[in-house]
């Protein structure tokens, strides 16, 4: 893994064993992934689009197109095909508060 994917894989694994990825569904089938990263701070990604809201994916994946991914991503992709996501099925209101909540953040 880390030959394919570099620097990320490992830190990747840690988030997965810590089981720190879980998979945001709505009745409507919505989801999103929540990561809780290294620094104790949540991360929504996207894997459908391919998307996290880090620093690292905003810098090393859009601006500087270093990287495919970040570790956080990855993680959600690994836990995908391990199986080992957490589960939470919340109300559409509660996805749009969490996708305004990552709004608010970035704005």
């Amino acid at each position: 893994l880390k030959f394919i994917f570099g620097p990320c894989a490992v830190p990747a694994l840690d988030l997965v064993d810590q089981r720190s990825v879980t998979r945001v569904t709505s009745p409507s089938g919505r989801t999103l992934y929540q990561v809780l990263g290294s620094s104790g701070k949540l991360y929504t990604c996207y894997s459908s689009c391919h998307f996290c809201t880090c620093p690292a994916f905003g810098f090393s994946v859009l601006q500087k197109s270093e990287s495919l991914l970040c570790k956080h991503i990855l993680a959600v992709y690994l836990s995908q095909a391990m199986g080992a996501c957490q589960e939470l099925t919340v109300s559409e209101e509660q996805l749009t508060s969490i996708l305004l909540a990552e709004e608010e953040e970035e704005g």
